[in-house]
């Protein structure tokens, strides 16, 4: 993979209007679905460019899906042979966590996958102990060896499965591994993130008899094949979050239109708690400029907890971070889904942020102002923070490890560029 860097002039006021890309989580998720649809053609549209989608793309390119995009809605056209292979390259497995999402829809239609054990950001331990543990009493028989996940079954049946946590990719994985199970599957404690309730309508577009009403209780009843229905992915809510909290951490008027409003109702909670001032209208956010009094931004400390949708999602954890440190008080963060999502503090401290970690908390002390610095993005949404950070600082900074922040977020420097930022992309020069 090419190394690049993010060079940000901050102090820059933006102004202007934005627009949500696809959910990248979500077209990961229903991307996979393709290998359930045996000898047809299917239509996903508003798909994101993003390294994971091509990830992905690629992904189901070498189990024998071929592909073409439509340019006129970012759109994907599906062309799924009579076979498919079950058999995952490693390569390609190890590049991405949501190589994962293989496992459901590969046992549902082969009963049989072979899976490396997958790769992605390194924010801590995201075992797929539940994924798995939910396939086997589905009827799969599973071996871990060689690093990597061999499972096989003569025919999945529907049961009723308790997830211990609400996993996200654990409740997609056994949705889509139900659809073509024998009787009804009932799975309980899933996730309620907006992602499964894409996966969830797409399928019941789709010909799946589905019960999901966002209380953690799904009830899928498998069929014989899937309609070719076209679907869409719905706007992505994280990256809507990151340009709200741009206008925020600059203090300058930025609107992101095309927001689902609720997916992002826990990060309008605790900005309306803080004292930042927006407007919402129809399917769109306006951030309200903020004069800084003493140097600081004019938000009042808050606590944050990072929980399962509907609480705070943990991916804009770092993005919120980043502002914390500019606001007028003592603030805490606690991270209650991953144990080393905190490796971004240590590059934001190198800007002048005064953060402290204890365990799973951070406490947060305001600063007057950050100073641009070289820093390393450590994964996907710590690069979000760095960049964020940046446009705020005195001077100028270099956001290394910037391909980590293109997996989740499509043209971000044409975005910011087009509110006013000044931001560049380098490619880095590596000694080979």
């Amino acid at each position: 993979m090419k190394q690049y860097s993010m060079i940000v002039r901050g102090g820059t006021p933006l102004k202007g209007t934005v627009t949500a890309q696809g959910a990248k989580n979500a077209a990961l998720t229903l991307m996979p679905i393709a290998l359930l649809l045996k000898g047809k053609k299917w239509k996903l549209s508003n798909i994101p460019k993003l390294s994971d989608t091509q990830t992905m793309i690629e992904l189901l390119t070498s189990l024998g899906v071929k592909s073409s995009r439509d340019e006129n809605d970012d759109g994907i056209i599906f062309d799924v042979p009579d076979e498919v292979s079950y058999n995952v390259p490693e390569q390609k497995a190890r590049k991405m966590r949501a190589s994962s999402l293989m496992l459901g829809p590969l046992m549902a239609r082969c009963k049989r996958v072979v899976l490396p054990l997958p790769g992605g950001c390194s924010i801590g331990s995201r075992p797929i102990d539940l994924h798995l543990k939910g396939l086997v009493q589905m009827g799969a028989e599973i071996e871990i060896s060689n690093g990597a996940v061999h499972a096989r079954a003569k025919r999945l049946r529907g049961c009723r499965i308790y997830l211990d946590f609400p996993s996200v990719g654990a409740t997609e994985n056994l949705v889509m591994a139900a659809a073509f199970a024998e009787g009804t599957t009932t799975i309980e404690n899933t996730a309620r993130e907006p992602e499964i309730f894409n996966l969830t309508e797409t399928l019941k577009a789709m010909g799946v008899p589905i019960e999901a009403d966002g209380t953690g209780l799904i009830k899928v009843t498998g069929v014989e094949e899937l309609d070719n229905i076209q679907a869409r992915v719905i706007p992505d809510r994280i990256e809507a979050c990151t340009y709200i909290l741009s206008g925020v951490i600059t203090g300058s008027e930025v609107t992101v239109k095309d927001v689902m409003l609720p997916h992002v109702d826990a990060l309008l909670a605790k900005l309306e708690e803080a004292g930042c001032g927006f407007t919402v209208k129809d399917n769109s956010i306006t951030v309200h400029p903020m004069k800084k009094a003493k140097g600081y931004l004019p938000l009042r400390p808050i606590s944050v907890r990072t929980l399962p949708f509907p609480g705070f999602p943990t991916d804009v954890q770092p993005q919120t971070m980043a502002v914390l440190a500019l606001a007028n008080g003592v603030s805490t963060i606690h991270e209650n889904l991953f144990e080393t999502r905190f490796m971004h503090v240590a590059e934001l401290k190198k800007m002048g942020a005064n953060i402290d970690v204890s365990g799973n908390l951070t406490i947060i002390r305001g600063v007057e102002e950050f100073k641009g610095a070289r820093v390393t993005a450590t994964d996907l949404r710590a690069g979000a923070a760095l960049i964020l950070a940046g446009l705020a600082a005195r001077g100028e900074t270099i956001v290394e490890g910037f391909e980590h922040v293109t997996r989740g977020y499509e043209s971000i420097d044409s975005k910011l560029s087009s509110l006013g930022a000044k931001v560049r992309i380098e490619e880095n020069e590596i000694c080979g």
